[in-house]
């Protein structure tokens, strides 16, 4: 039976299965051999994902996703390193934040919100600050439902011989990521986005080398990467402190059912599909997409207000809630706009679902 009043369309938390939402019907002891192989079970899936089964290990932390990413800046850069951050969204903003607050050494590259940061500008900064030894950037930025090219900003950082720090909080699971091809020293993501598992806990891929030079590196007990993975190998699988125990037995379940969809390739053909017929069929009703199709992931779409009529998001959300769907509200500052997220139990009869509640609500609009 699905509880669920309505469906979520946006980037994490998501809408889940039953079946993973029921794995989190059984109480687990933490010190119990069968929960702690239940951790490695995962830590040893996420490197098949990350096709990083070689060189690199898997860290689980507790908390969201910013957990994950204080954790790893706050773990990673030395007081003698400095860290270069490509920013072009509130996320990537938000690594700047978290820098300010630990005092690390950083710089930015900023980019409009609706481009994506460009290799040559990350390399004139690099050419320019020798200091640079990190550089940062999200991979997903679903403030804007833009996908940005790791790709290239990992050659870079190949080329100058420099660690590589992707947030791949909205992607990884969702979007096919050669954690080694592309250079990445670490990778972070969540347990409730593309893999579709339920909130509570973080999970970092990172070049096994790397992490064990950062010994004592940490500023803070609780998020130290380095304490937290030597644990994990002494005691397999052991967290140092109280786990979410039902959140990781809903995350086995979700790692499960990815490869029951067919992996990886498969659940981005899904994504992708929805998120193409959303946008067209926005875009169709008269909303405009804030960024353009060359650019846009399969994630979450961000539009803009609609210009020529009465328009008033509350009332939208209200709406929609009623039907069956709850959305985003937009996240740039300078432009109102809303956001429309397609991953998790989203389907194509969701989105023609979806469009014909915008069709029927625009229909009462001036």
């Amino acid at each position: 039976m699905d509880r669920n009043k309505y469906k979520l369309l946006t980037p994490g938390p998501l809408t889940t299965t039953e079946t993973v939402k029921e794995e989190m019907l059984v109480d687990l002891c933490t010190w119990d051999d069968d929960y702690k192989n239940m951790t490695q079970e995962i830590r040893a899936e996420l490197l098949r994902l990350a096709h990083a089964e070689s060189g690199y290990t898997t860290v689980l932390m507790q908390g969201s996703g910013t957990f994950g990413v204080e954790a790893v800046l706050s773990s990673v850069v030395k007081d003698t390193d400095k860290l270069l951050i490509a920013v072009n969204g509130a996320y990537s903003k938000r690594m700047a934040e978290i820098c300010r607050y630990h005092r690390l050494p950083y710089a930015v590259v900023e980019t409009a919100y609706d481009a994506i940061p460009q290799a040559d500008a990350i390399e004139e900064a690099l050419k320019a600050d020798p200091a640079i030894t990190h550089i940062s950037m999200v991979h997903s930025e679903t403030t804007t439902g833009i996908l940005n090219d790791i790709a290239a900003v990992g050659e870079v950082a190949k080329k100058y011989g420099k660690k590589f720090i992707v947030d791949a909080m909205s992607s990884f699971g969702g979007v096919d990521i050669d954690v080694p091809a592309l250079g990445i020293t670490y990778l972070i993501s969540s347990a409730n986005k593309c893999i579709q598992g339920v909130p509570g806990f973080s999970f970092i891929i990172a070049k096994e080398n790397d992490l064990k030079e950062t010994k004592g590196t940490a500023r803070s007990l609780s998020l130290d990467v380095y304490a937290q993975w030597e644990t994990m190998e002494k005691d397999s699988g052991k967290w140092r402190f109280t786990s979410p125990t039902h959140v990781v037995a809903a995350f086995r379940k979700a790692l499960e059912e990815l490869r029951a969809e067919g992996g990886i390739a498969a659940r981005h053909e899904r994504y992708a599909r929805t998120n193409a017929a959303l946008r067209e069929g926005m875009e169709a009703l008269g909303f405009t997409a804030y960024i353009d199709k060359d650019v846009q992931g399969p994630i979450i779409t961000t539009f803009l207000y609609p210009e020529t009529m009465s328009f008033d998001f509350q009332d939208m959300y209200a709406f929609l809630k009623e039907r069956g769907y709850v959305i985003y509200p937009g996240k740039l500052t300078a432009q109102d706009t809303f956001r429309l997220g397609n991953i998790g139990e989203i389907y194509d009869e969701d989105v023609q679902k979806i469009l014909q509640i915008f069709t029927d609500y625009m229909k009462g609009l001036k």
